[in-house]
Order: C-alpha cells, then sequence, then structure tokens
C-alpha cells in the first residue's frame, strides 16, 4: 500500500483485498473487524450461522435507552464474466476514485465505522454504540436473518437509532420494499418421448406454473404505494431462472422454476406466498392424480422497511445528507430484517448504488474521507453529548 494512502484508505484496501463473494467464507474478514472493535475498546459477540459465516455484533458504553447503532455487510457479489480494468480485489486509486469489489456496496461504509472509532475514546459514551456487521446480505439478508432470530431468541434489541450504511449517495432513505425467492419444483413421469401418453411432462405442468405466476404478477401491480418514492410502487415478481428436461428422446421428469418477489414496503412475503398456493392449489390436484407433482420451498426471506418520516434519528442526518427530503430505495438490505429488533433503521452512506455490482465499481475518496468526520459526528451527538 502506497504511503500517500490514508488510514482509511489503507483499512478499505485490506477490506476489499478479501474475496468475500457470497458463496465463499468471510471468517477472516469477520475476524479482523472483530479485533479492531476490541482495541477500540468494544466487546465483541460472534454469532456463526456456519462455519465461515459469521456476523459480528460489538458493543460499547453503557446498556441504557437511546444509543446508536451501525451496520453494514461484509459479503460482496461476483466478478465473474465482468470486464474490469482493474484486479477487482485489489484498491486502485483513479483520478480520484477508489475502484475495487465492494468499494461502495458497502466496505467503504465499514472501513469509515472503523477508522472514525480508532480515533475516539469510547469510555466517553454516555449511550451505547453498537456495531453489525453481517454475512450474505447479497444472496438474501441471509445473515441478517439469522442473527435477528439469535438476538429474538436471546431477547436482545438494537438501539432505536439505527444506521445502514447502503450506498445512497448520502440521501437518506427510510422506505424499501423486501425481497423473497421461491423455487417451484415440477415433478412428472419419464417416458419414451415416441410414447408420451406414458409420461407426465414436467415442463408441461411448469407451463400451467407460469401461466398462475403471471396472473398472480397482474394482481400485484394492481397494490400500489408510495408512488412519490419507488420506481416500482408495486410488488415486483420476477421469473428468474426455469430449468428441465434431460434428453430431447425422454418425457421430461423434473422441472424447476426460481422466482423472486419484492414485496411493497409493509406488506408480507406469507401473505403473497399464501396466495400464490391458493391459486396453485387446482394444478397441484391435477399433477397428483396423473402421478406427478407440484411443490414450493422457500430460498430466502427478507421483509420490506417503512421507518416512521419522524424517526427521533433522522435529524442526525440532515446536516449531512444532500437533501431534507426523504427517499424510497428500491433495492432491499438488512434494515427490513433489523427493523425487527425493536430499532428505526435508516438508510443512508456514501457511493451510488448505480455502480454497484458492476465492473470497476468505485467510490470518491473524498467521500471516503467524509463518512469517516460523518461517523464520528454522528456517534458524538448521540452517544456522548447527548
Amino acid at each position: 500500500m502506497s504511503e500517500s494512502w490514508s488510514p482509511v484508505e489503507q483499512t478499505l484496501a485490506r477490506l476489499v483485498s478479501w474475496d468475500t463473494v457470497s458463496h465463499r467464507p468471510l471468517d477472516a474478514m469477520a475476524g479482523w473487524l472483530a479485533d479492531r472493535a476490541e482495541a477500540a475498546g468494544m466487546s465483541v459477540e460472534r454469532f456463526e450461522s456456519e462455519p465461515g459465516k459469521v456476523n459480528v455484533v460489538a458493543t460499547a458504553g453503557p446498556d441504557t435507552a437511546g444509543g446508536l447503532g451501525l451496520s453494514g455487510h461484509m459479503d460482496v457479489v461476483p466478478v465473474d464474466g465482468q470486464d474490469w480494468t482493474t484486479d477487482p480485489f485489489r484498491l486502485t486509486s483513479r483520478d480520484g476514485r477508489l475502484l475495487g469489489r465492494g468499494t461502495c456496496d458497502m466496505k467503504g461504509f465499514i472501513a469509515a465505522s472503523v477508522e472514525a472509532l480508532a480515533t475516539m475514546n469510547l469510555s466517553k459514551l454516555r449511550r451505547p454504540l453498537v456495531l453489525v456487521w453481517t454475512h450474505d446480505e447479497e444472496v438474501g439478508c441471509q445473515g441478517s436473518a439469522h442473527l435477528v432470530a439469535k438476538m429474538k431468541a436471546l431477547g436482545r434489541t438494537l438501539p432505536k437509532a439505527m444506521i445502514v450504511g447502503e450506498p445512497t449517495g448520502f440521501q437518506v432513505a427510510n422506505i424499501h420494499p423486501g425481497h423473497s425467492s421461491i423455487r417451484i419444483a415440477c415433478s412428472g413421469r419419464p417416458a419414451h418421448s415416441s410414447r408420451p401418453s406414458l409420461g407426465l411432462s414436467a415442463i408441461t405442468l411448469a407451463a400451467e406454473v407460469l401461466g398462475v405466476l403471471d396472473g398472480l404478477a397482474e394482481d400485484l401491480k394492481q397494490t400500489r404505494a408510495f408512488e412519490d418514492v419507488l420506481p416500482s410502487p408495486f410488488t415486483v415478481m420476477n421469473v428468474a431462472r426455469i430449468s428441465g428436461g434431460e434428453a430431447i428422446n425422454i418425457v421430461p421428469a423434473q422441472c424447476v422454476i426460481e422466482v423472486g418477489f419484492r414485496p411493497l414496503p409493509g406488506v408480507r412475503f406469507g401473505t403473497i406466498r399464501a396466495s400464490l398456493m391458493e391459486r396453485l392449489a387446482p394444478a397441484i390436484q391435477r399433477a397428483r392424480y396423473q402421478g406427478g407433482d407440484i411443490t414450493v420451498a422457500d430460498i430466502q426471506r427478507s421483509e420490506g422497511l417503512c421507518t416512521a418520516p419522524d424517526a427521533g434519528h433522522a435529524h442526525l442526518l440532515h446536516s449531512h445528507a444532500t437533501t431534507d427530503d426523504l427517499i424510497g430505495v428500491p433495492f432491499a438490505t438488512d434494515a427490513g430484517n433489523l427493523a425487527e429488533l425493536d430499532c428505526h433503521p435508516l438508510i443512508f452512506g456514501p457511493g451510488s448504488i448505480d455502480v454497484a455490482h458492476r465492473a470497476d465499481e468505485w467510490l470518491d475518496r473524498s467521500d471516503l474521507a467524509r463518512t469517516v468526520d460523518i461517523v464520528q459526528d454522528l456517534v458524538y451527538r448521540r452517544c456522548i453529548a447527548a
């Protein structure tokens, strides 16, 4: 690392160097972040969901009401098939930008938080400060879902004032849809393709399922809300993947459809799923009568976010935000799950979602430095001066 790079840039370079694409372990990065939190004077808990997958929760200050929580996810999306002009896992500076996978989504916010606290005297905290670093957000907020379940079982909550540092270009977001996905497995009866009457085509069953899904998608569009803040002010459904069949001369025995849903804030996915099952019931009955089946399994589930506009800590961010208006964002975050721990998350962070997940993802160097100052100001005003 060049000596001309600031401490926060060196920290970001360290975080980027860990290939934490969601299907890989990230316990090395999690362990390093845990060590940094402990070095800053925080108490650290590790919530492991499976080998290599761990959430880190660090706390400091008295066990009182109020306080502040900061959250970010440690995993990143893949780089396969993308036309990078740099090594995606080596931080590179170019024209005032820091390039690398995860720079804006969202290792930049994590790096800024780490360095902000490194120079603060946390023994002066009068209210609690909590850091929540999660795994596998990019594949359905799985880490936060596991963490919420564990903390609920322990009777734990998070500070009311919770900030999730996703890239919003320093705008404050209080609304986003959820993101849940299911796998629909259609099972038929194989037969020689010259005698199709002896079998049952799983792909034919899947075609009927697709028709049901199309009808559900159209009906979901009829319920609209948040039209002034969301680009798609209805529950979005996406038939994302379909695979089936074994050979050209075999009546297909299996066909699988994977479907994603982004429910409107305030709409529980369980309600949508129940409607789907009711609509599929006739097709399921016919399939079983013919010796086949149609089954539906959840892949993942993360809830939407709808934090009240008058959330008590929104004013803390307005002095740092590019606008006083609260916005909605179209992507899901850990905030929807974390809200179940009796907190009121807001989404606010450096960088643009428009460059996230793309080749040559970048974060402005000045925005990274600015985030360090913002985090220090938030901690001081919420946890020390309050």
